[in-house]
Order: C-alpha cells, then structure tokens, then sequence
C-alpha cells in the first residue's frame, strides 16, 4: 500500500512530525486536500467554539469513569491567583507537584509555587502520600486480583488515589507518587477546559466539589506505536506519551524492528540502523534512535509514570536486519531493502548460532537501557519458521530474555512453544474462540488483550476514512468501546488477564497529527476499558463525557477526528458542526523529561 500524503480531508494541514525527521516521500493525492478556505473556515469555526461559554465540569465527566464519585454541589472550588501546590519532602511526590504547576500555569497565569512540608496539610492544592480511608459511607476500594502488589482491601494500591474537594481546597491523597499522578490528571479534567490553553486565559478556575476514589480494573494499559513502518522523531513519541497519561494509560509498546526498518541503535551490530534504519514504507528516509534518544524517551514516560515496553520482532518481520547482515539469513544473501506492506516473507535462520548470538547481544543491549520489566519478542506471522523450528526458536529466545532479568511478551503466535516463568502473550485475534491461547493460560501465561476488530487503531472509522485499513472490519468509537476483556476470549479467566492495548500501525500513517487523528478520539474508550470497573461502563454515559474532551483536544492544538457518534458541544448546543478538517495543530513545544 502506498504511503498517504500528510494533509488528508480530516486531519486538515498536517503537524511537524518533530524537528529531526525529514519530509517523506509520498504520493500527491492534492484532488484530496481540503483548499486553503476550507481550512481558514475549519480555524474559524474551532476558534468560535473555543470562546463559546463552555458546560459547565461536574464531578463525574472524568475519562476513564472512576471507581467512586460522591458529588457535594456546595463544596465547589474556586483556584485563587496566589495558589500553592504543597506537598511532602519524598521526592518523587514533589514531581508530581511540580508538573501540576506546570500543567496549570500557561492557562491561568498564575505563578503557582510548589512549597515543600514536612507534612502537607491545609492550602489550595495538596498532595500528600498517605494510605487514604474513605469516609463514612463510602465504600472502600475494591482489590482488583489482577494487581500484582496484593493490595488489601483499604489500600488504593500502587496507582489508586482520592480526590477531595471542598470550598477551601482540592487534596489528592495516595499511596504512591504514581497514585498522585493519576489524580492530577483527574484534577485536569475537572477544571474547564481552557486550561488546556499554552497562553493566559481570563477564566473562572472552578473545581466541582465531592470526593472521588480510584484505582484502576487491570495493571496493564497501553498503547503500541509502530515506529518501523514509518519513523517518527523523539519528539513526536514524547507527545505519544503525553497522550497515554491524560488518559492513565501506564504502557508505551514500540515496534521498533520490522522488515521496512530498525529503529534502535546496537553498538555491537551498527549496521542494524545505519544500514537497516535507512528506509521505510513509500522509499522515506527512515530513521533510527541513539542510545541517548531512546534513553530520553524512558526518562520522559518515567516521569508521567509510563513504562517503555520495546519490542524487537522475531524470528520473522526481519528484512531490515538481514539487509545489514546478510550472515543472518537462511541463504547468506542479503535481500534488497524493502519498502512495501507485506508482511511474513523473512525470517532468521533458526538452525545457525549466530542467530543467536545476534538474539542475545540485541536483547541484552536493549534490556540494559530499558529500566521497565518487559521486552517484547514480536513472533508473529513468521510464515516460513514452522513446527518445531518456530517453537525452539521461541523457546530459546525466551531463555536468552529471562537471562536479562526481564520477562518475555509475545504476540499471542508463540503460544504453542513452552512456558517461560511469568510471560505474557499480546492477543490480536477477532474471534474470541482461540483454544491454543487458553490452553497457554492454563499453563501459567497471562494476556494483554488487543482484539483486532476492537482496539487496532490503524483500522478505518468509516469506509471513507482518508487513511487505515479495514481487515480486521471498521472501528468507530463505539465499537472500541463495547467490549469487555475480562470475558472477551473463552476459557481465560478474567484473573489471567494483565490489561489492554490499543495498536497504531503505521503504513499509512505518516505524521504527528495522523497519529493524533487514529488515536482520538478511541483512544480513551481503550483506556476506560482498562482502567474502570466493570460497573461503570455504559456506551451512554462514556459518549457524553467524552464529547467535553473535544474542547480540550481542539484548546492544545491535538488533532481528532470528530467521530458523529459523539455529541460534541457544537451539535448539542443547536450550532454548526466544525468540519471534520481541523487546523494544523501548533508546533509542539520541546518537552522536557
């Protein structure tokens, strides 16, 4: 499939794909591109709605629905201009208070120091690391048995938190700065949306009163971006990041090795990138991470509590490598490089040890740099390593990863092989009747679900979305939603299942803002599923708390598609609908991690 052009009829003029990744080379598909009025007037419409008197927040349009919402209409909050953030001494608490002044200052303006305590009490804004005991009448948190901590029943766990607001101030309460961070993005979504504004806003920073408490269904949430099949720069994968913790999803997954390029750098095999990072789908550039690029990429996901999950695809998807070291393959020739889609025509020969000398040199400087516990060994549709030479294969890659000190994920294609202490299968499947898969449960593996037809988000919305495909069917936001991973594949019990994760692969996904536009807005329904209690997901209810985050996407300048499913505001409130073009989305601004 040829590349798309970066500018389509709904994401509008495209966003920089960062600073340091050159313009690819695509197919001039102008018949298709919105005309320069059509965008001015998409800019026009979006700003009128951004000034628009917003609906007003309430307690409970928080994404993922929390676990508890007790609202208290008379104890709303109003944030003064001389707000403080206090906060303890443990420093990892600070940080979390630290970019909750961050995240609030460019939009009221308000200087908002954070003032270090012994012991946090009484101010504005406070966190405070403590186990938090509901009150009375309020039931206590649930353990979910999926948490690997063991939590008791009156703990909030390693991500759980409260949230109370009262007339006089707004304290977040957890057992972990992880827990903080969490409620600070709950904290987010409860003031109005301008607060999303990069500049000054003349606003009323009202937080609607009532206490709520939360900890996430599995432990396990995340999304997958392919960064083989075209490359993005450091910077765009750092605004990935910044869209996985808005919505408390804690697992970024990169494919970073496939036929069409390898993405990370391997001192002991160099021409791993120079040589196999040097193309990708269409006849781009491609591209590579350094050690220090790939490095400030973890730091950055550590800090909003994100954990990097790399995955290096074998013993199929490999023709990049075997381009760079011919030594690799089944015939000792070096395929030309490949830019195209299909996929399970490569492989590593499985019968020579310097396979795995290459397996275990990769993994091993791949495990070194990645401080997060999983390393993803990809082994899917490797066609042509069949029976036992695919399963030893497996099984001996998952030795080499358990020397590591890591454990061992794979899509769901490995389960035939072994079982490796502790290690995960990533199912991508779209009939939930898979007896392979169950009977790899029984013998200890757990699951992270990615239903094809449910959570892969390079599948089409509708069948006149621009770009995406539809082999696993269309995926609009409601059918992102309406599924359930606790009973989704038969015979896997609800206990053996670690989380979820929502793919984007990236044939035809060539920029930031086409990025932004697959993501949002099923991104969120992904993250509900993982992270709310069974309890509380309702097609109904979640379509109506979603709609208010449009506002927000459409204030920092994120690209979405405007789902018709959704009563945005513009449709409730009788007025034009935007068309779905949006205006290219400010350049991102370097973050800092």
């Amino acid at each position: 499939m040829p590349p798309t052009p970066a500018t389509s009829p709904e994401t509008g003029a495209a966003a920089s794909a960062g600073a340091d990744r050159e313009p690819l080379g695509q197919v001039d598909l102008s018949a298709h591109r919105p005309a320069a009025a059509e965008l001015s007037r998409a800019a026009e419409l979006t700003a009128g709605e951004l000034l628009a008197p917003p609906a007003p927040v309430r307690l409970g349009d928080v994404v993922p629905a929390p676990e508890q919402v007790r609202p208290d209409p008379t104890a709303d909050f109003a944030l003064p201009a001389d707000a403080a953030v206090r906060v303890g001494p443990d420093p990892d608490a600070r940080d979390v208070a630290e970019q909750l002044a961050e995240l609030l200052r460019p939009a009221t303006g308000y200087p908002l120091p954070v003032v270090v305590e012994a012991t946090a009490t009484g101010g504005p804004l406070v966190l405070t690391l403590a186990a938090a005991t509901p009150p009375a009448g309020v039931p206590r948190p649930r353990t979910a048995p999926e948490d690997a901590a063991g939590v008791d029943a009156g703990e909030l766990g390693v991500e759980g938190y409260r949230l109370d607001v009262t007339p006089t101030g707004v304290r977040i309460s957890a057992d972990t700065a992880t827990g903080l961070f969490h409620g600070v993005q709950t904290l987010r979504q409860l003031l109005p949306a301008a607060v999303e504004s990069p500049s000054p806003v003349a606003a009323r920073w009202v937080v609607p009163g009532g206490l709520l408490v939360d900890r996430p269904r599995f432990p396990y949430r995340g999304a997958m971006l392919d960064v083989s099949r075209h490359f993005f720069g450091v910077a765009d994968v750092l605004r990935v990041i910044d869209h996985l913790a808005r919505y408390k999803l804690n697992h970024l997954h990169l494919h970073l090795t496939d036929d069409q390029g390898w993405r990370i750098a391997v001192d002991s095999w160099p021409a791993l990138t120079t040589v196999g990072g040097a193309t990708e789908v269409g006849g781009g550039p491609g591209g590579f991470y350094t050690g220090a690029d790939y490095r400030r990429i973890v730091r950055y996901a550590a800090r909003r509590h994100v954990t990097v999950v790399p995955e290096i695809d074998l013993p199929g998807h490999t023709n990049a490598a075997l381009t760079a070291y011919p030594e690799l393959a089944p015939d000792r020739v070096a395929p030309p490089p490949y830019t195209g889609t299909e996929v399970g025509f490569s492989y590593v020969d499985p019968a020579s040890e310097r396979t795995y000398d290459f397996v275990a040199d990769v993994l091993g400087e791949v495990a070194a740099i990645t401080p997060g516990p999983w390393l993803h060994i990809g082994g899917d549709e490797a066609f042509k390593v069949k029976g036992a030479a695919y399963t030893g294969f497996v099984e001996r890659t998952q030795r080499i990863v358990a020397g590591t000190g890591k454990t061992v994920i794979g899509w769901h294609q490995i389960a035939p092989a072994g079982h490796a202490e502790g290690r995960v299968l990533q199912w991508w499947g779209t009939d939930g009747a898979d007896p392979v898969v169950a009977e790899a449960v029984r013998r200890g593996a757990r699951l992270i679900l990615s239903p094809g037809n449910h959570a892969y988000l390079d599948m089409k919305y509708a069948p006149d979305t621009p770009i995406g495909h539809d082999w696993a069917g269309l995926i609009d936001v409601r059918r992102a939603y309406d599924w359930d991973p606790g009973t989704h594949v038969a015979g896997v019990p609800a206990d053996a299942v670690l989380g979820v994760e929502a793919p984007l692969w990236t044939e035809s996904v060539t920029t930031l803002a086409e990025i932004e536009f697959m993501f949002l807005p099923r991104l969120p329904a992904i993250a509900e599923l993982g992270w709310s209690p069974r309890t509380t997901h309702g097609w109904a209810g979640f379509r109506e708390r979603l709609a208010g985050h449009g506002q927000r996407w459409a204030t920092a300048g994120i690209a979405f598609h405007r789902a018709p499913e959704i009563p945005w505001p513009a449709e409730r409130d009788g007025a034009d609908t935007p068309p779905t073009a949006l205006p290219t989305p400010p350049a991102t601004p370097t973050p800092t991690g």
